[in-house]
């Protein structure tokens, strides 16, 4: 058994296993999580085409990756919200109000990126 506070190799490989967990369960259950690892998917070779340098091709990938990590963490927030109170309530429901804000934030950023990155690449410069 591995204590919360301990290191090494075994708590790494025990903290990857509950990180795949989580990375399935997202995948089996959050219908947008899937939407937004599919335009990943699409988006590595985009980037890799469209950026002219390694940093506009990084930049690019780290956007978009970041939209699936805001994802994971409103699922989180929604999954605690259903356990912790499951009727209708107008904290849980502010709270997955605000989880849902944060996604459409990351989201409008990826889009700003991208969008910089076309232009420049085909209009601006």
């Amino acid at each position: 058994m591995v204590r919360k506070n301990e290191g090494g190799w075994r708590h790494a490989l025990v903290a990857f296993v509950y990180s795949w967990r989580g990375l399935r369960a997202a995948w089996c259950h959050e219908v947008a999580f899937r939407q937004e690892v599919i335009v990943f998917v699409l988006a590595l070779p985009a980037a890799w085409l469209l950026g002219r340098t390694s940093s506009e091709r990084a930049l690019l990938v780290a956007v978009t990756l970041a939209v699936l990590v805001v994802e994971l963490l409103n699922s989180a927030i929604e999954a605690v919200c259903d356990l912790v109170h499951p009727e209708a309530h107008p904290l849980v429901a502010r709270a997955k109000d605000l989880g849902s804000a944060a996604v459409l934030l990351s989201i409008a950023c990826a889009a700003l990126v991208w969008g910089g990155v076309l232009w420049l690449r085909f209009v601006g410069g």
